[in-house]
């Protein structure tokens, strides 16, 4: 098992499967996961609650100075809590989903999120997910990993995905979606997605989660080995 405190960072665009693959990897691990896009998800859904524009970069602020947003580790995965309500299911909304980037783009949100992830990494060996944490929240990582896939299969595994939570949606309109979002994340002015010149790059497309997450487990093991 590796010493502890050691960080663990998966990024990668939208749908290429970091959550899930963190998530297992962690397991597999025995570390904590943390979900950087909950995070970001849960104060998007508080700003949603209280009616304030999204791209209000004070009016944003205020609500996040005044919102408590915690993650626990459950069996049946990490659960999410907006002022100690249980959110996990309401933060996947449509519309959450539709505002989240906007959210993410203000300074003060990144900073309460990547204050709460570098908080969580000085206690905890941790994996975490998102879109920039192996440039700008851990740039000093100790294992980083850029997933990609193609846009079809992303789209495809979207789809299978929230159709198994009961949702009717649309493979074509899934995928012009996570293009859009490709197009804003790349281009972004704050945080835009990128690889780290040092992550370990995966191409997902025809691989099961099964091996995409003992490559991982894999390159981790082969870290601590080469520190001892």
């Amino acid at each position: 098992m590796l010493e502890k405190p050691t960080v663990i960072a998966v990024d990668g665009p939208a749908g290429s499967g970091k959550s899930t693959t963190a998530k297992l990897v962690a397991q597999k691990l025995g570390f904590a996961y943390v979900d950087s896009g909950a995070l970001y998800r849960a104060y998007t859904l508080a700003c949603l609650r209280q009616a304030v524009p999204l791209d209000d970069p004070a009016a944003v602020a205020a609500v996040v100075a005044r919102s408590r947003v915690q993650l626990e580790n459950h069996p049946e995965g990490c659960r999410v809590f907006l002022n100690g309500e249980d959110v996990t299911g309401e933060i996947r909304s449509a519309a959450v989903t539709a505002g989240v980037s906007t959210v993410a783009e203000h300074p003060a949100v990144r900073e309460a999120v990547n204050r709460q992830l570098r908080e969580t990494a000085e206690k905890f060996s941790v994996v975490v997910d998102g879109r920039d944490i192996g440039t700008a929240v851990f740039p000093d990582a100790d294992l980083k990993i850029y997933l990609e896939a193609s846009v079809e299969e992303r789209a495809r595994r979207r789809t299978e995905e929230l159709r198994a939570a009961g949702r009717e949606v649309d493979l074509e309109a899934i995928k012009q979606d996570i293009e859009r979002r490709d197009r804003h994340d790349a281009n972004r002015p704050v945080a835009p997605l990128s690889k780290a010149p040092d992550a370990v790059v995966l191409d997902t497309t025809e691989m099961t989660p099964e091996d995409v997450v003992a490559f991982i487990v894999d390159k981790a093991l082969d870290l601590h080995s080469a520190k001892v």
